[in-house]
């Protein structure tokens, strides 16, 4: 019964937060004084069950300006899983990390004992390192035109 409850929230919050982050996002394309500055955050993540990773990336990819990118394997043993996020709007990293951790503790509220610190989780600009349109290495079916 308890999970059953957890899940109708989580559906409830979830739900809000897509319909907020489209609005926000909305907003932010129609202001011309907003620009899009797209990171890539390393999050590393609590969650361990396949599960709970699948409703968390898949969340983080429902939710409008964010996309689950792939998953990195753990550098030492026991250690984190990292997610690869990247976020459209990505002017306050800090804000955003927050908002993953935040999502992170509705999928599994008993992360809230295990606080994780925004500033401690690496992030960067995400850059297109892809060869130029006119480059003819680039194989026919990757391009474009």
């Amino acid at each position: 019964m308890r999970g059953i409850i957890h899940a109708a929230g989580y559906t409830c919050w979830i739900i809000k937060e897509i319909f907020a982050a489209g609005f926000d996002a909305v907003f932010k394309a129609f202001n011309p004084a907003t620009k899009i500055e797209p990171i890539v955050i390393y999050y590393p993540m609590r969650l361990r069950t396949d599960w709970e990773v699948f409703w968390f990336t898949t969340s983080i990819t429902a939710t409008p300006g964010t996309l689950s990118m792939g998953l990195r394997h753990p550098i030492e043993p026991g250690g984190p899983i990292t997610l690869l996020v990247q976020a459209a709007f990505g002017s306050d990293p800090e804000d955003i990390i927050a908002g993953l951790a935040d999502m992170e503790e509705h999928v599994r509220p008993s992360l809230r004992n295990s606080p994780i610190d925004p500033k401690t989780v690496t992030w960067e600009p995400y850059v297109d390192q892809g060869p130029t349109p006119d480059d003819d290495t680039v194989p026919p079916a990757e391009r474009m035109n």
